[in-house]
């Protein structure tokens, strides 16, 4: 049986299934009642939906960047130490 080489390692799901999580943490922390023409809501300008929540939804993004980026670094073999490139 032959292995196959995927893309990504379990980690990298790992970090994509965080940075979705973080994401959609940042859209709850952002819905809300909404204001009508009857009368208007004061929570909509609040610090937690227009500072907080984005934040949060920036740093999802990010890390899920992270999570795409991420590649393993492979084990090198006992008694040898990794070799550098100098230039």
């Amino acid at each position: 049986m032959e292995k196959t080489n995927f893309a990504f390692c379990r980690m990298n799901y790992i970090l994509l299934a965080v940075g979705m999580a973080i994401i959609i943490l940042g859209f709850i922390l952002m819905s809300g009642p909404g204001s009508t023409e009857e009368a208007f809501n004061p929570d909509i300008f609040s610090a937690q939906r227009i500072k907080v929540a984005p934040v949060v939804c920036v740093l999802g993004f990010l890390f899920m960047i992270v999570g795409i980026m991420y590649s393993p670094t492979p084990a090198s073999p006992k008694g040898e130490e990794p070799q550098t490139q100098e230039g």
